[in-house]
C-alpha cells in the first residue's frame, strides 16, 4: 500500500498503481482530465506508465462544458 495526496487529501491505494489506475478508481475519463504529478504536468500518453509512490502528490483537474 502506498499513501499519496490527491487533490489535497490523503488516500492509500494499492502498491505499483499507476495514474490510469487512478482515474480508473475514481471513474474519471482519461479525456477529460489533467493530471499534474509531484508538481509536474503529465502527458495523456503516460498516464499508464507513470507509476505512484509513498508521499506522491496527484493533483486532477475535471474539464467541464458550458455555455
Amino acid at each position: 500500500m502506498a499513501k499519496i495526496q490527491l487533490n489535497g487529501k490523503k488516500v492509500v491505494i494499492k502498491s505499483n498503481y499507476s495514474i490510469l489506475d487512478l482515474l480508473k478508481k475514481y471513474k474519471l475519463a482519461d479525456n477529460k482530465v489533467a493530471v499534474e504529478h509531484n508538481g509536474t504536468i503529465v502527458p495523456k500518453t503516460n498516464y499508464k506508465k507513470k507509476h505512484l509512490k509513498n508521499n506522491d502528490k496527484v493533483e486532477i483537474v475535471h474539464f467541464i462544458g458550458g455555455g
